[in-house]
């Protein structure tokens, strides 16, 4: 069952990354144009497929023998243990923010203003926790 888990939340990064960059496009395109349902849906599945993500994450990480808080000096075990889990909360809660920024938005241009803003520094911190990976050759997944 961990396996499964596994290869869903490895999966679902994809999904989320499409979701969160078509979300930032319409957002950066928009101009003026009104804030129209169909934004309001990609929106609302990329915070949707986060949280499932966050879930998922959530399960993982208290039954993942790949946290071992005994081993920080070693830098897998820390990316795992700590790197990883407080990037990508951290993006989410910036996913989280943005929506509900533009759901309280009056006008159309700050509503566009608030999802392009924190979905696009969300995605910096996910390729930051990307790279970070890469960067110590922990890039199997």
């Amino acid at each position: 069952m961990l396996a499964g888990l596994l290869h869903l939340h490895s999966a679902l990064r994809y999904v989320i990354l499409i979701l969160v960059l078509i979300s930032i496009f319409q957002a950066f395109t928009a101009g003026n144009k009104p804030y129209t349902a169909g934004n309001k849906k990609i929106n609302l599945f990329t915070l949707i497929s986060a949280h499932i993500q966050l879930l998922l994450g959530l399960v993982l990480y208290f039954t993942s023998d790949w946290v071992n808080f005994s081993q920080m000096s070693n830098p897998v075990y820390r990316y795992w243990n700590v790197e990883h889990i407080s990037m990508m909360v951290l993006a989410i809660v910036l996913i989280t923010i943005g929506y509900s920024k533009a759901k309280k938005a009056i006008d159309d241009k700050a509503k566009h203003r608030a999802i392009y803003t924190f979905y696009t520094i969300a995605v910096v911190i996910i390729f930051l926790g990307i790279l970070t990976m890469k960067g110590r050759n922990l890039w199997w997944n």
